[in-house]
């Protein structure tokens, strides 16, 4: 192990700058013994580190690392010792290693040289588990005989160069050589440089006590001056001592001077602050006379006197609503320029509230004049002019609103009670004017028609008749006219236009005047709003509407915005119920297009807080009521769905029905966001529309029932395939599944047992073989010998199968609609299952009477032939 030890060191350790400190000889337990070398080393360069290093020899017999560990990385060590030793221990890294020694003194040295580097060069220790008794207790020696002294020597040699030692400077270097050249026995007569060095030092000691015996008259010398010294300080101290008495007597004048200059600048200071406090009152409390006199005498009919007013009433309020001391307050000057400020708050509040409560008479009254110039248009008033004459008095509106809320409420109430009745007659002249422009005459408020009265044109009369005629058809799956007319397209198209333009309409003509009333009565909790109105009146446009608010506060509608919009339009959510009653009343396919105009106004509207938004919103729910009660009468109607006794069923009607009806509902729904109501109605009608056909079906006495369903499932897969609506997906997949299987039902049904005797013979022998009786047996049975095959075989020649087919397609032919033309399909599968049922006898004739040669008089291509010469027949 020593040979080994230094070959590893030398070919290993020495080139990495590291030095081998122990050494075993290991194995993987378990496995095949492949041979390795675990080593512990340590570096030479500071600070030195523990190594755990596991050596292999390569194919070249070179040693080389395979794996390297810092010994503060082990965790544990198990020595794997319980009642008895044995070479194998674990070492705990980042995960277990397993090892078995070649001896076990070799382990228990490695074990004990390991647990020596961890005492003395790491702070946390690993631990050591299972450990002999005796082994980390006394390190030098270990049971089984053998040694570590060297380890422990090496370890110790490795620690003696960490002790802290200080080197010689340059002069003590020179000094050294200079005296070890003088005395040159030094290295070879220690002891007599030694009684060389200690004369030396004897002779130096009495040359110093020597040199302080000839200095003591020096220091005599210095003794005396220190004396002299001390004599002058006291006299320089009693100079400063008496100085310091004079300046205490010129202090005590200075802070009398003091105490009276600060007297002096306090009054200064009280003097200064009160000019300031009453030019300051005297600033907030004066107001000008130019502005007293426009509160007067100033006109408020023209912009120019408004524009006095309203800068006197600001200026007023902000004399009203100074900050003002309490005791100021005390001030006979201030008590009486505050009642004349009262005064004229008084005076110019009545004086306006009775002009603006004139003005809006007026305007009512005036403004209901201008209905005639819109009776035969479909268009609503505007009000952009009364707006624009309205708004100058703004500033005033909200400057009342803060000093006299009681006027400003009364005022509030006659705008209202003046425009209401005029923005009720609009609204209702408005819906009727539509419903007239879309053929009635009369709408009356509950939402019934009203007969055309005698003279009324003939277009009116026409369309009238057209709607009623198509009523029961209009928007529902009844079979007895036909769905989705060119006039009942129209109407509808028609329509959907005429209620686009009253949402388009009513839009803008409420929001104008929700706006004006928010700038107008000051609505908006928003409080910069008072100080940027007037900025925003110089900017708003002379033509056109006031511009709307942008910000998200000044977006903000209130409680109280709603509830003033609400007694200005009390008939507006009436109406557009009523028109939405009207409308399904016409058609009830109407209710799709109202759906998605209305959802699309709800969606897009920029403010969901609105008085129109909310209306829209109220109306969008009675609007889907209406849709889901029209698809409640699809399914009604598809369910009361009856059919004929008498003739073929072919396509049930409502099938088409929804065909038509999907065409229209999809360029109605397309990329809106009323989709998904749409997608649960079709769910909702092709379930029904499944269950009703197997019921019809059911019912039928003409057609076959299989005939019925798979036609019909087949016609609604093609409707869903062409449509290619998603959410339809299921329901496709479904009426493919359903159609085939009956398709399939159908020709087992019909085609049945073309060649019975030979079928029936066939049943005879498969009874035989579940008997027991082996297949190639059944041949000698009397019932199933080869005599009765050749009789049974010889009643069906290729004549008569091929008269039976033909009359078979016949009777197909008869059962099929035209409408679907299915009836190559139904042939081909036929062909499929005869060819079937035709293999199965070839096989069990094969099976039971080989080599026989007993065959059928017909082949599969005279069958091929059969189905194809009958096919083009048909």
């Amino acid at each position: 192990m020593t040979a080994i030890k230094h070959m590893l060191q030398r070919e290993v350790f020495l080139p990495s700058e590291e030095r081998l400190v122990a050494v075993v000889h290991v194995t993987k337990p378990g496995k095949k013994k492949k041979e390795s070398y675990l080593c512990a080393a340590v570096t030479t360069e500071k600070p030195i580190q523990a190594l755990v290093v596991q050596v292999k020899k390569s194919e070249k017999e070179n040693f080389k690392k395979k794996f390297s560990w810092g010994l503060r990385q082990l965790k544990v060590l198990d020595a794997k010792y319980q009642s008895k030793d044995t070479p194998e221990f674990d070492l705990h890294f980042e995960k277990v290693y397993k090892w078995q020694c070649s001896s076990i003194a070799e382990k228990k040295a490695f074990i004990s040289c390991l647990f020596k580097l961890s005492q003395r060069y790491l702070v946390q220790k690993p631990e050591f588990n299972n450990i002999p008794p005796g082994l980390i207790e006394d390190p030098n020696q270990v049971p089984g005989g053998e040694s570590t002294s060297g380890q422990v020597d090496d370890i110790t040699a490795l620690g003696a160069d960490t002790e802290n030692w200080q080197a010689l400077s340059t002069k003590e270097e020179e000094d050294m050589d200079v005296l070890m050249t003088k005395c040159d026995y030094a290295i070879s007569n220690a002891e007599a440089f030694t009684e060389e060095l200690t004369n030396q030092l004897s002779m130096l000691d009495g040359a110093n006590i020597h040199s302080i015996m000839e200095s003591e008259e020096q220091v005599l010398e210095l003794m005396v001056l220190l004396d002299q010294g001390l004599q002058e300080a006291m006299k320089i101290e009693e100079k400063l001592d008496e100085y310091e008495t004079k300046l205490q007597s010129v202090k005590e004048l200075m802070d009398v001077m003091k105490d009276k200059d600060s007297i002096i600048q306090i009054r200064n200071r009280n003097l200064t602050k009160l000019h300031d406090d009453l030019d300051g009152l005297i600033s907030q409390m004066d107001l000008d006379h130019n502005h007293m006199r426009a509160l007067l005498d100033a006109e408020l009919t023209s912009a120019t006197g408004v524009a006095e007013c309203t800068a006197a009433a600001q200026e007023l309020q902000k004399c009203m609503a100074a900050e003002i001391h309490p005791s100021l307050m005390r001030m006979v000057a201030v008590q009486e320029q505050q009642k004349r400020f009262a005064k004229l708050k008084t005076a110019f509040s009545k004086r306006l509230a009775h002009h603006l409560n004139n003005l809006f008479i007026h305007q009512g009254n005036e403004m209901g004049g201008t209905l005639t110039l819109y009776a035969r248009e479909l268009r609503l008033p505007q009000h952009m002019s009364s707006h624009r004459d309205l708004l100058p008095y703004a500033d005033l509106m909200h400057w009342l609103k803060v000093v006299d809320p009681e006027s400003f409420e009364k005022l509030r109430k006659v705008y209202m009670s003046s425009l209401r009745k005029l923005y009720d007659h609009e609204v209702r002249e408005f819906f009727e004017n539509a419903k007239q422009k879309l053929g009635m005459t009369k709408f009356d408020r509950k939402g019934s028609l009203i007969p055309p009265q005698k003279g009324q044109s003939g277009s009116s009369s026409s369309l009238n008749k057209a709607s009623e005629g198509k009523g029961l058809r209009s928007g529902s799956f009844d079979t007895d006219s036909q769905h989705g007319s060119e006039l009942d397209l129209s109407g509808r198209v028609k329509f959907d236009q005429m209620f686009e333009l009253l949402l388009s309409e009513l839009a803008p003509w409420c929001l104008a005047e929700q706006d004006f009333s928010v700038r107008f009565f000051n609505l908006d909790s928003d409080s910069q709003e008072m100080d940027t109105l007037a900025t925003s009146l110089t900017l708003t446009p002379v033509k056109g509407s006031p511009q709307r608010p942008t910000t998200a506060k000044q977006r903000k509608i209130n409680e109280d915005i709603r509830k003033m919009m609400g007694e200005l339009f009390p008939s507006l959510e009436t109406e557009l119920t009523n028109f939405v009653a009207f409308g399904i009343s016409i058609d009830n396919f109407n209710s799709l297009y109202m759906l998605v105009r209305m959802g699309n106004h709800v969606i897009n509207a920029e403010d969901t807080g609105s008085f129109l938004s909310k209306t829209f919103g109220t109306c969008l729910v009675q609007i889907k009521r209406n849709f889901d009660k029209f698809i409640q009468t699809q399914i009604g109607s598809i369910q009361e769905s009856r059919l004929s006794k008498k003739s073929k069923v072919g396509i049930i009607p409502f099938v088409h029905s929804f065909e038509d009806f999907a065409h229209q509902a999809e360029n109605i729904f397309k990329n809106t966001s009323r989709r998904t109501d749409l997608d649960k109605a079709y769910a909702r009608l092709v379930s029904t529309i499944f269950s009703e056909i197997n019921r019809l079906a059911a019912e039928s006495m003409k057609t076959p029932r299989e005939v019925v369903l798979f036609e019909n499932y087949h016609h609604i897969h093609a409707v869903l395939s062409r449509l290619k609506i998603s959410c339809l997906d299921a329901h496709k997949k479904e009426a493919k599944q359903r159609y085939q299987e009956h398709l399939l039902s159908y020709v087992v049904s019909c085609l049945g047992r073309p060649m019975e005797k030979l079928h029936t013979f066939f049943e005879g022998i498969e009874a035989k073989v579940a008997s027991g009786v082996k297949e190639e047996e059944v041949g000698y049975q009397l019932a199933f010998s080869k005599q009765e095959l050749r009789k049974v075989l010889r009643e069906y020649p290729g004549k008569e199968v091929k008269r039976g087919l033909d009359h078979l397609i016949k009777k197909i032919e008869k059962q099929l609609c035209d409408e679907e033309n299915l009836l190559q399909v139904v042939w081909h599968s036929m062909q499929e299952e005869f060819l079937k049922q035709y293999s199965q006898y070839e096989t069990m004739i094969s099976k039971c009477y080989p080599g026989s040669g007993i065959k059928m008089e017909f082949t599969i291509s005279d069958l091929l032939a059969y189905f194809s010469d009958i096919a083009q027949s048909h």
